[in-house]
């Protein structure tokens, strides 16, 4: 009942809230630019194009020169991120070593492949995600970062016909 003390009371309440309280979850659009977060050194992190792929379950990388190794009996890769930072147009090199959280098998067009999968961080908007990254070389690729649905269900809404929604601010 609309008259009672309590429904004027629920409805006052809800008129003086402020209007961020009615805003919408952040949109993504299917390009953002985020950047790849440095390890342990300070410094800023690479900003790069990242195309958010609802079709993808798990997040790919770009990596070079990939090699396997073991250390302290558990697998390793080690490989080199070449990439062109999306702020400044340089190229920019880091050579890094991660332990492998798993193996992913892939099927495509081109057949099975075998993929390490690799835990980075990335900034996208004002938050840093901790995110498990297959690696491969993506240099045919236009964007060497595709972030799959797994970040996606933590990110929220994507709008395919937009894109450059927010900027990277986690420096």
């Amino acid at each position: 009942m609309l008259g009672s003390p309590k429904a004027s009371w629920l409805l006052l309440t809800l008129l003086c809230l402020p209007a961020a309280a009615y805003a919408a979850p952040d949109v993504y659009g299917w390009i953002e630019k985020g950047l790849i977060m440095p390890d342990t050194r300070a410094g800023k992190g690479v900003a790069v194009k990242m195309k958010l792929d609802t079709g993808a379950l798990t997040s790919s990388m770009d990596a070079r020169s990939l090699q396997h190794f073991k250390r302290d009996g558990k697998p390793w890769v080690r490989f080199t991120l070449a990439l062109t930072d999306a702020n400044t147009d340089k190229e920019v090199r880091q050579t890094l070593e991660r332990p492998v959280e798993r193996t992913v098998t892939v099927r495509g067009a081109g057949g099975m492949e075998e993929r390490p999968t690799v835990t980075m961080s990335i900034c996208l908007g004002n938050k840093v995600y901790k995110e498990w990254f297959t690696l491969r070389d993506r240099s045919d690729m236009n964007y060497p970062v595709l972030l799959g649905r797994r970040l996606l269900a933590e990110l929220g809404p994507v709008d395919s016909a937009r894109t450059f929604t927010v900027q990277p601010s986690c420096d």
